[in-house]
C-alpha cells in the first residue's frame, strides 16, 4: 500500500510454526486448540505471551511499531478487538464493540475500521474490499462521513491526486494524417518546450504513390466522361489500351474481358447504337478459330430401317427394285438418277430413304413437305440428327422450332465448345417470336454466370437489354459491368469495373443525352471520387462530385438522402481544389460553386421536412 513500507523486510519474523499450524499459501496462522472460537462472541484473555505479540507485530503493518505512550498489551488488545468484531455478524456489532471499548477505555484511541464503515453505510463485504484499496485507519476523520465541501475548512483547497493514465508514448513520435487536398501531413517528433523548432511537412500523395498500379490505373482513365472537352477518340484509345495490357488472350476469361472492351469500342464508334449483325461480326472476329463441326450419318431407326436392311442398302449389293448391282462409288449425278428412277415406280418412301442416306436433304425435305406432316417431321428429324450437338445450326433450328436451344443450357463447358457462334446465330436470325429469342439469350447469360464466366454473361445481358441493378439485390443480374455482385464488396467494386461501367453510360448518353444509370451514379461514382482523393487527385474527384450532384438535383432527393449528404461533405472538403479558383481574384476565392449551394439547400430542406 502507498505510505507504508513492507514490514517483512524490516522485522524478523520469529519461529512460530511450533505453536501454529502454518499454511503457506494463505499466509495466515490457524489458532491453537486452547483458544476460543472468535465467532462465539467471547473476548480473548488479556494474558498473552511475547510470541503472540511479536507475531501480530510482523503480520499487520499497523502493529509493526508501537506508538509512544502505548504498551504492547494495549496494542494487542486493540488488534484483538478488531479480529473479534470482524468475525461477528453485523447485527451484533454494537454489543461487541461496546464490550471491547469498555476494556480499553483507560487509553484514548480511534474507533475501529468496521465501526467507521458501519456508520457510513458500508457492509462487511465493502470493508473487506476496502482493505485492498486503501488503509484509512491511520487517517480517520469523522467529517469525511458526511457531506464535505472546501468551504468547511479555512485552509485553501488542494485537489485530491487522482490516478493518471500512463502516457501512450514515452518519447516524441511522428504524427501523420491525410488532408483533403491529396496531401499527407507529417508532424516531426521535436520538443518545442526544450527549444527545438516545431516542424510540419506536407507531402503530395500523387508523388508518393507514383509507382503504384492503382494510381496508374486512375491516371490513365480520361474521366469524368461527361465533360465538354472529352473526345470519343480518347475513350476508344483507353479501351484498346486495356485490351493490350490487361487481357490475357490465352485464357477464356481474358478473351471474354477483351470482348467487353471491344463492344464498348463498337458502341462508342457508332454513338451507342448497334444491330445484331454488328455484334455477330464482333463475336466471330474474336473467335480463335472456326470450329469444324463433324457431320454424321443419320441413325437407321430415324429413316425407318433396321440394321439388316441398312446393310442391305449399302453399295455393292443387288438392288431388288431395279435388279441392278449399283457401283461401289457413285457420283452425284448417279445418286440423283437413282432417286428419279425410284419415283418412276412410285416408291416415295424408298426415294426419301435413298436421298437421306446420300445427303440429298434438299430433295428429301421438298418431297416430304408435299406429303403428310408426319413424313415431313420424320425427314426433318433425320436431317437434324446428322448435325453435331454443338453445331450452331442445331441452335438455329431449335430456336426456329419454338424451343430454347440446347446451347443456351449447356454453353460454357469445355466439352461443349465456344459459346460465341451460338449467340451470333441467335442475334443475326431473329425468329418470329421475339420473346422466345429474348428468353434464350437471357438463359445463355444465366448459364454462363453460373459457371463463373461473368464477362461473357454480362455480354449476353447487354444484348438482351437487361437493366443494371444494385449490389444488395441478389435477384439483379448485373450491377457493375464485368464484375459479379455476388462476391464481397471489396472484390466487386474494382476500379476497372467502375471505369468500364462509366464508359457504357457514356455510350448510352451519345445516343440519348439525358439518359444515365441511376444505381451507378448514386453509389459507385462517389466511391470512385473518394479513391481519386485518396490517391492525390482532388481536382478530378471534385469534378465527379459535381456530376453526381447534378444527377441528384434532377431526381427526387428524398430517395437518396444519405448519399446526397455524403456527396456534399466530400465536395466541401475538395472545393478549394477547383482549378477555377486560381483564376479568380483573392476576394472571390471563398465563393462556392452553384451546384454545391443548391445541393446544401436541398439537404437542409429535406432535413426540415
Amino acid at each position: 500500500r502507498q505510505g507504508y513500507e513492507d514490514p517483512h523486510w524490516q522485522y524478523p519474523v520469529p519461529s512460530y510454526r511450533d505453536d501454529y499450524a502454518y499454511q503457506s499459501h494463505q499466509w495466515q496462522p490457524v489458532a491453537r486448540q486452547d483458544d476460543r472460537d472468535p465467532r462465539q462472541g467471547e473476548p480473548y484473555s488479556k494474558s498473552t505471551n511475547y510470541q503472540d505479540q511479536h507475531y501480530y507485530r510482523g503480520y499487520h503493518p499497523n502493529l509493526a511499531m508501537t506508538p509512544p505512550g502505548q504498551d504492547r498489551t494495549q496494542t494487542y488488545d486493540s488488534h484483538k478487538e478488531r479480529r473479534v468484531s470482524a468475525a461477528q455478524p453485523e447485527e451484533r456489532v454494537g454489543e461487541t464493540l461496546g464490550s471491547s471499548l469498555g476494556d480499553t477505555s483507560s487509553q484514548p484511541r480511534e474507533p475501529s475500521l468496521l465501526l467507521q464503515y458501519h456508520e457510513s453505510g458500508l457492509s462487511s463485504s465493502s470493508y473487506e474490499l476496502s482493505q485492498y484499496l486503501h488503509d484509512s485507519a491511520d487517517h480517520y476523520d469523522p467529517t469525511l462521513l458526511g457531506t464535505w465541501s472546501p468551504a468547511q475548512t479555512g485552509e485553501p483547497s488542494v485537489s485530491t491526486p487522482v490516478p493518471v493514465a500512463p502516457p501512450k508514448f514515452l518519447l516524441p513520435h511522428t504524427a501523420v494524417c491525410f488532408g483533403a487536398g491529396g496531401q499527407l501531413v507529417l508532424v516531426c517528433p521535436h520538443r518545442p518546450a526544450e527549444g527545438q523548432l516545431a516542424r510540419v511537412e506536407l507531402h503530395s500523395l500523387e508523388v508518393i504513390l507514383h509507382d503504384t498500379k492503382e494510381l496508374e490505373e486512375l491516371q490513365t482513365f480520361p474521366g469524368p466522361l461527361a465533360r465538354e472537352d472529352l473526345r470519343k477518340a480518347d475513350v476508344m484509345t483507353f479501351c484498346q489500351l486495356k485490351i493490350a495490357t490487361s487481357c490475357d488472350l490465352s485464357t477464356q476469361r481474358g478473351r471474354d474481358s477483351a470482348l467487353l472492351w471491344k463492344l464498348l469500342v463498337l458502341l462508342c464508334r457508332q454513338n451507342g447504337s448497334m444491330v445484331g449483325s454488328d455484334t455477330a461480326e464482333l463475336l466471330m472476329q474474336d473467335c480463335r478459330r472456326e470450329e469444324k463441326y463433324k457431320r454424321q450419318n443419320p441413325a437407321a431407326n430415324l429413316i425407318g430401317l433396321t440394321d439388316d436392311e441398312w446393310m442391305a442398302r449399302q453399295p455393292g449389293t443387288l438392288d431388288l427394285i431395279t435388279g441392278e448391282v449399283p457401283p461401289v462409288v457413285e457420283t452425284q449425278a448417279q445418286i440423283v438418277e437413282k432417286f428419279t428412277k425410284l419415283l418412276y415406280y412410285g416408291r416415295k418412301k424408298d426415294a426419301l430413304v435413298w436421298a437421306m442416306r446420300n445427303q440429298l436433304w434438299g430433295h428429301a425435305l421438298f418431297l416430304s413437305s408435299k406429303m403428310d406432316p408426319r413424313t415431313y417431321s420424320w425427314v426433318l428429324s433425320g436431317f437434324t440428327s446428322t448435325l453435331a450437338a454443338n453445331d450452331p445450326l442445331q441452335t438455329l433450328f431449335q430456336l426456329m422450332s419454338g424451343r430454347i436451344p440446347q446451347a443456351a443450357l449447356c454453353c460454357g463447358d469445355a466439352t461443349w465448345g465456344d459459346w460465341r457462334p451460338h449467340l451470333a446465330v441467335m442475334l443475326s436470325n431473329k425468329v418470329g417470336d421475339l420473346e422466345l429469342n429474348h428468353r434464350a439469350i437471357i438463359t445463355m447469360g444465366d448459364t454462363l454466370a453460373g459457371k463463373g464466366a461473368v464477362e461473357a454473361a454480362h455480354f449476353c445481358y447487354l444484348m438482351a437489354d437487361i437493366p443494371f441493378g444494385y449490389f444488395g439485390e441478389k435477384a439483379d443480374r448485373m450491377s457493375l459491368l464485368g464484375s459479379s455482385h455476388r462476391q464481397v464488396f471489396s472484390q466487386f467494386a474494382r476500379t476497372e469495373a467502375i471505369q468500364r461501367t462509366e464508359i457504357f453510360e457514356y455510350c448510352q448518353q451519345l445516343r440519348q443525352p439525358k439518359s444515365f444509370l441511376l444505381p451507378f451514379q448514386v453509389v459507385y461514382k462517389l466511391l470512385y471520387a473518394s479513391r481519386l482523393a485518396d490517391h492525390g487527385l482532388p481536382a478530378q474527384a471534385l469534378q465527379y462530385c459535381e456530376q453526381i450532384a447534378t444527377a441528384l438535383l434532377g431526381q427526387d432527393l428524398a430517395s437518396h438522402p444519405v448519399l446526397a449528404q455524403q456527396v456534399m461533405k466530400l465536395a466541401e472538403r475538395l472545393k478549394l481544389s477547383d482549378p477555377l479558383l486560381l483564376e479568380m481574384p483573392e476576394q472571390d476565392q471563398t465563393l462556392e460553386p452553384d451546384w454545391l449551394v443548391q445541393l446544401r439547400a436541398c439537404c437542409q430542406e429535406w432535413e426540415v421536412r
